[in-house]
């Protein structure tokens, strides 16, 4: 989720669900010890908060897991999963599920010198590495170091001859590779992700292992998050209405800008809010078109989402 599940666009989730788990996009080490940005902030309201990092040297991850720690995350999460190139040639991502012992070495390391759990997302394989045998013995090396969690993307990553797109798509999913996985390793958490876009799909999935990770879909559809809460925690809360969330985030916006930022740093994370109601094309183009302006607050919103509430004359139900 590079560029995608920054603050703002957490803390638009955290809004629509308070028990749903959230995670950074994934941030390399060096850019934690190196680079010029504050590439850890975050919004108190977005707890239980991991972490996603990527690298590969033992000693730079273990300190920016300690970083993370001090920061107040909740957990981090080593990203082994990642096929792009730019993953690649810093020697972390799924090109790490080939180097089991060296993922074992991180996670030993950063629990050693931290009080928060170290998990680590996956694929089922890469290139030709992709028998179950191979998925098995990287799950023993890595868990016998003091992993306890493990997210997998249910589908393979071809590092050469796939883009990063493809590489989310083409290779077919095995979700009952996973499902495997837990009765192989039932002392240890396991996660599914890959493909799931509903809540059905969701249930489906937990009678046969421990968590579900869903991204895209919640990114493309963002409002199936204020579901989440009654779902899968059968929380029985009253579901926010889009018109509440427009709201609550145009205020958002207004500090954001008020602190030197700009409303489509904010805005682009919601194009898809309005999806499967009548005038969401209306909505997504006024905040595409007008979103950008030096001096645009918090009431571009109000003025998109104006598109859709004079073709829905159910207002106070969407």
């Amino acid at each position: 989720m590079l560029d995608w599940t920054d603050r703002h666009c957490r803390y638009l989730y955290r809004l629509m669900s308070k028990h749903t788990v959230l995670y950074t996009e994934m941030v390399t080490t060096g850019a934690i010890l190196h680079g010029k940005g504050n590439y850890l902030a975050y919004n108190e309201q977005e707890h239980p908060l991991v972490l996603q990092l990527g690298g590969s040297d033992v000693h730079a991850m273990t300190e920016c897991a300690k970083i993370a720690e001090q920061h107040g995350y909740d957990e981090v999460n080593i990203n082994v999963g990642c096929p792009s190139d730019r993953v690649q040639n810093g020697r972390f991502g799924a090109c790490l599920m080939a180097e089991p012992e060296l993922v074992a070495e991180c996670v030993a390391s950063m629990q050693n010198a931290t009080n928060i759990p170290v998990t680590v997302k996956s694929r089922i394989g890469i290139d030709d590495l992709d028998s179950y045998e191979f998925l098995q013995q990287f799950l023993t090396t890595v868990s016998a170091a003091g992993c306890q969690h493990f997210i997998v993307h249910a589908r393979k990553a071809w590092l050469s001859g796939l883009s990063p797109k493809q590489n989310r798509d083409i290779p077919p999913l095995d979700y009952h590779r996973v499902y495997q996985l837990k009765r192989d390793f039932s002392q240890l958490a396991i996660s599914i992700n890959g493909g799931i876009s509903s809540y059905a799909q969701t249930h489906e999935h937990l009678q046969y292992i421990d968590g579900v990770m869903i991204g895209r879909e919640i990114y493309q559809n963002p409002y199936l998050l204020a579901h989440a809460d009654n779902e899968i925690w059968q929380a029985d809360v009253e579901v926010k209405t889009r018109q509440k969330l427009i709201n609550e985030m145009a205020s958002y916006i207004d500090q954001h800008v008020a602190s030197g930022g700009r409303a489509w740093h904010v805005a682009r994370h919601m194009l898809g809010l309005c999806n499967g109601l009548a005038g969401a094309k209306q909505f997504r183009r006024y905040l595409s078109e007008n979103a950008n302006g030096k001096n645009v607050g918090g009431e571009v919103l109000q003025q998109a989402f104006a598109k859709v509430l004079q073709l829905n004359p159910e207002v106070e139900s969407i």
